[in-house]
């Protein structure tokens, strides 16, 4: 996790994101951005979620540095990718020392590095894992086609990674491209949750057949109105207690918690040891953005 320097309403990304929203005049959202980000960060630990919290520099500006996911992923084979982005002020969080500090503050250790940035000279952008959803157990990565999320560098990704891409079509009441994968869905170990409505019909039962194939992991579908709310964007992490050892927890924000009703959320809480639900309003009104994209998770790298 990046703890935000300079956060605010960035004007660079507001043309794709439809989920931003400027802040009142004369409002200062930085130190609410902070507030909530130290809250969560505290939450989670609380759950025994080891976490690793980085400083973003105030200079130059980088009102997004708490959303790490777009930039940069670590994967269970030892490879670190970095991502080209669309933003030319998002470009600047990709810092070198930030990498460095995170693999070594997090044990993880590079065994290669993926490095598909100069694609932005050619104006191709994917952006880490939120143009991509993973399936880690059935190597499935999932794209939704944008601005931000190209389809020739998630195949090529695919390939790299040795997963097999789906990628299809999604959109908005407005019939605007939704800007990331990870707003209209998630998938955990033993739960996936999926915008079906949001799925172009000539995608949806592809995609929806693919997400099926798991007999053993719960499907649940939720609304754009949930997607408006961040329902979409929730991530399960592991987690360690002294009584249970090895546990499960799935972060959602308190915005995302309050649009799910009664039967859905016991369908989530049937999948997993613990749920979270974290107030992060500042960011999502702001930012465009939530829980999930907080997070670059580590896993443990294989032997």
């Amino acid at each position: 996790m990046v703890r935000p320097a300079s956060f605010g309403y960035n004007q660079e990304t507001a043309a794709s994101n439809g989920m931003q929203q400027p802040p009142p005049e004369g409002e200062s959202v930085a130190g609410l951005a902070q507030a909530e980000f130290d809250g969560y960060v505290h939450a989670l630990e609380s759950e025994g979620v080891r976490v690793v919290v980085g400083s973003d520099a105030p200079v130059p500006a980088r009102p997004d540095a708490v959303f790490p996911n777009n930039w940069l992923s670590f994967h269970a084979d030892g490879t670190l990718v970095l991502y080209p982005m669309l933003a030319p002020n998002r470009r600047l969080e990709r810092r070198s020392e930030l990498v460095e500090w995170a693999c070594e503050s997090a044990g993880f250790q590079p065994r290669r590095r993926l490095d598909l940035t100069p694609h932005e000279r050619t104006g191709r952008f994917l952006e880490g894992t939120g143009s991509l959803v993973l399936d880690h157990g059935a190597r499935i990565a999932y794209a939704s086609r944008s601005t931000r999320t190209d389809e020739s560098l998630a195949r090529e990704w695919a390939r790299e990674l040795g997963y097999e891409a789906v990628v299809f079509d999604a959109s908005d009441a407005q019939g605007e491209p939704y800007y990331h994968t990870n707003v209209i869905m998630w998938i955990g170990s033993r739960c996936a949750m999926v915008c079906s409505e949001a799925i172009a019909l000539a995608d949806r039962e592809r995609v929806l057949a693919q997400l099926r194939q798991d007999s053993d992991r719960e499907l649940v579908e939720i609304d754009r109105q949930a997607v408006a709310s961040f329902a979409g964007n929730m991530l399960e992490l592991a987690s360690w207690d002294e009584a249970l050892g090895d546990t499960s927890v799935l972060v959602m924000s308190a915005t995302a918690r309050a649009a799910l009703d009664g039967p859905v959320m016991r369908r989530l809480q049937a999948c997993v040891d613990a749920i979270l639900a974290v107030p992060v309003p500042t960011i999502e009104r702001v930012g465009g953005g939530s829980v999930r994209c907080m997070l670059a998770e580590v896993p443990e790298v294989s032997a």
